[in-house]
């Protein structure tokens, strides 16, 4: 079995299973089992594959049409030009997601920030912050395993972040940061049977789902933020589909220059709101 015939054979079955991006995944599956990158395929096209690499194929191929995501087969995903680790303890980095650290960039925030990520899974948010703006981090999962593959990433990308298990910001004390970040569980548990089955059926649930309506996670994250961050402080959050009416009302009083960053399908992704200067409490450090 050459290179070039295991690629054919591979994107025929994911083809005909109607498995979205055939042909890629059936690249990224084979070059995971050959160990190379995506490019030594066409370099290579005639090169016998060895038995065990035969095997490694047939089984990503196999996970793949069963429904589980490429990402969790190959452990891998970029997130904001960088390879994050992945596993199926953590929700799969979205594109979408990077407009948080887009937003966090823009915002004026000094050399001194304190920025904190609230459920932070795989540590794609939490990561990035402490490499793009060079600042002290933590986060926060009450998944003790999630908090394990991102404390790897963090090793491997080199990003120093203190990691918490915690609901929220429970744990911290008030008045700690300048930024509070988060891509919080927002899918409601009435719309789970509308998910595509690689989520509903291999992501955590525990990232995904909120609560009844989607919207329970905000709540409890608009008002432990305006507990934790100082005056002046940033909050940025993801938001879900149909989210914006509900979470702009939650940002009441206390809070203002509220607005929120598009998509590029021109759907509203993220929202930041400031916390007023005129807050009580005086400014602690991290415990």
């Amino acid at each position: 079995m050459t290179v070039q015939t295991a690629l054919r054979q591979g994107y025929r079955l994911l083809e005909d299973a109607a498995v979205p991006a055939a042909r890629l995944t059936a690249e990224v599956l084979l070059a995971r089992a050959l160990g190379r990158e995506r490019v030594y395929l066409y370099a290579h096209p005639e090169d016998e594959l060895s038995e065990i690499v035969w095997l490694h194929y047939g089984r990503y191929l196999k996970e793949r049409l069963d429904g589980v995501p490429t990402q969790y087969i190959t452990r891998n995903q970029e997130f904001y030009g960088r390879d994050f680790f992945v596993t199926p303890d953590v929700l799969i980095p979205r594109p979408e997601t990077e407009h948080i650290i887009e937003e966090a960039l823009g915002l004026s925030l000094g050399p001194a920030t304190r920025a904190l990520d609230v459920g932070c899974g795989s540590g794609a948010i939490a990561v990035t912050l402490a490499l793009e703006l060079h600042c002290a981090v933590a986060a926060t999962d009450i998944s003790t395993s999630a908090l394990k593959v991102a404390e790897e990433n963090a090793r491997r990308l080199g990003a120093r972040v203190q990691f918490v298990a915690g609901d929220v910001s429970s744990c911290f004390a008030a008045r700690s940061f300048d930024l509070v970040a988060s891509n919080p569980p927002y899918v409601a548990q009435t719309e789970a049977e509308g998910l595509q089955r690689e989520v509903r059926d291999h992501e955590p649930h525990v990232a995904l789902f909120a609560g009844p309506t989607g919207n329970e996670i905000y709540a409890r994250l608009i008002t432990d933020a305006a507990r934790v961050l100082k005056p002046g402080g940033w909050l940025v959050m993801e938001l879900g589909y149909r989210s914006l009416d509900a979470v702009e009302a939650m940002l009441g009083a206390g809070w203002d220059n509220v607005h929120t960053r598009m998509d590029l399908a021109g759907y509203p992704r993220v929202i930041a709101a400031r916390l007023s200067q005129s807050q009580p409490g005086s400014e602690t450090t991290l415990p």
